[in-house]
């Protein structure tokens, strides 16, 4: 312990020598853990947003939807008997935080100004608290949706239709029997858009739904399991578990698709069969048409990311081979003393272990602030760039284990970066060494 405690107080005491190539080197690491701690955060953060966003408008983490055909050529994105799946869903998952029941659907949206296609969806305002807390609202109150016959907007469809709170539009559909069905509805609320979702998307009361498209009070388009936040990455898991526990209780289940609900239309059509089969997807499935935004983002973090340790790994060795240059007499001078080759070794890696921890503490320093002032100046973002980031500003979200990691990485990279000079400056020769010019 004691031989540790002056190896560490000799490169403490050279460092501080040395006080410029430590403070540019230094800088160099503080700089990069910096860079990736913000890029890591951009990453966590565009996660974040379009995660929670997505699974409060759209879809669950797991989510019990299904088809309804009446003919076998045609199909309605129904689940009946909702009241006595609920509580089987409930047993199967007891990661379950809480469950909601979200009507689908796909609806023409008629003003006196214009027309458009829309998904309609039919939502409980009362019950979805989370559902008013990622939509700003322009005009209006969300609450008015608690009304029958009402509609909320985003604000790009309601400009679309030339309409404000309290106008009337009309919504047309067809019923799973295929009979036409219209309702008169009025606009309570009229919201900020949260990105490519809100292209094609409308919400109704799950009354109103049902109405428009006729089903019964059991029927819904889909359970939405929402997990406790520590099960959430485990929905692949969890589906595949409640998929044959489903079957068990006499279900008929649909075989697992990495698609959202709307796109499987087409396939379920050409099947043969009649009546009721679930489905069974994931939130990864629903957004499989968006993730690959997800997926760019973290491959361009990896390639930065590479760049960066390069960066380091240059910059060490090139310093640490300048500083054995320097300072070959005073290695030559210790070796002749006795410090023994393993102690020439030590004293090196010490000094790039403890300018890894200092440079990689002021990178987190100045990471973690800058990302602070980033949020706080709500940075906005290109129309083009918040559809699939369904936020209209930039969001930094710095975690506590990213902010571990940084450290723990940059300055095990440090270190390795030093073990090639440290040996051929162990390996020195001391007559050769105290004789060394330059």
């Amino acid at each position: 312990m004691s031989s540790l405690f002056v190896t560490l107080k000799i490169a403490s005491a050279n460092l501080w020598q040395h006080g410029r190539r430590t403070l540019f080197l230094g800088g160099a690491i503080a700089a990069v853990t910096t860079l990736l701690i913000l890029l890591g955060g951009l990453s966590a953060g565009v996660r974040d947003s379009l995660v929670t966003t997505a699974t409060t408008l759209s879809t669950g983490h797991v989510n019990v939807g299904g088809f309804f055909k009446v003919t076998s050529g045609q199909s309605g994105a129904v689940v009946t008997g909702v009241k006595a799946l609920r509580p089987l869903v409930a047993k199967a998952v007891p990661e379950t935080a809480f469950m909601v029941e979200r009507g689908r659907g796909w609806a023409k949206v008629v003003s006196d100004t214009g027309s458009t296609q829309s998904g309609i969806n039919g939502v409980d305002i009362t019950h979805e608290p989370a559902f008013k807390r990622v939509l700003s609202v322009k005009q209006g109150n969300l609450d008015g949706l608690a009304e029958p016959n009402t509609v909320m907007l985003f604000q790009s469809m309601a400009e679309k239709l030339g309409v404000g709170v309290g106008d009337a539009i009309t919504i047309s559909a067809q019923t799973t029997r295929g009979v036409a069905n219209t309702i008169d509805t009025r606009v309570v609320a009229i919201v900020k858009d949260v990105g490519l979702l809100s292209k094609w998307n409308a919400y109704v009361p799950a009354d109103t739904l049902r109405q428009l498209y006729q089903l019964r009070e059991d029927a819904t388009g889909a359970i939405h399991v929402h997990l406790k936040p520590e099960f959430i990455e485990n929905s692949t898991q969890i589906a595949a578990r409640l998929r044959p526990a489903l079957e068990a209780a006499g279900y008929r289940v649909m075989e697992p698709a990495s698609q959202a609900f709307w796109m499987k239309f087409e396939s379920v059509n050409r099947e043969a069969w009649t009546g009721q089969k679930l489905d069974v997807t994931t939130w990864e499935d629903e957004l499989s048409f968006m993730i690959w935004t997800l997926s760019l983002l973290d491959g361009l973090k990896f390639v930065l990311m590479i760049i960066l340790i390069a960066i380091v790994v240059t910059g060490i060795m090139n310093t640490m081979w300048i500083a054995i240059r320097e300072r070959t007499r005073e290695i030559g001078t210790l070796r002749a003393i006795g410090m023994q080759r393993g102690g020439i070794l030590r004293m090196f890696i010490a000094e790039s272990l403890l300018l890894g921890l200092l440079g990689t503490a002021a990178g987190v320093l100045f990471g973690v602030a800058i990302a602070a002032g980033l949020n706080s100046a709500h940075i906005g973002v290109p129309i083009s760039v918040q559809l699939f980031l369904m936020s209209d500003e930039l969001r930094v979200l710095v975690l506590p284990e990213a902010l571990v990691s940084a450290v723990v990485t940059i300055t095990g990279i440090t270190v390795l970066a030093a073990l090639y000079p440290a040996g051929r400056a162990a390996r020195l020769r001391p007559v050769e060494a105290m004789s060394h010019f330059g």
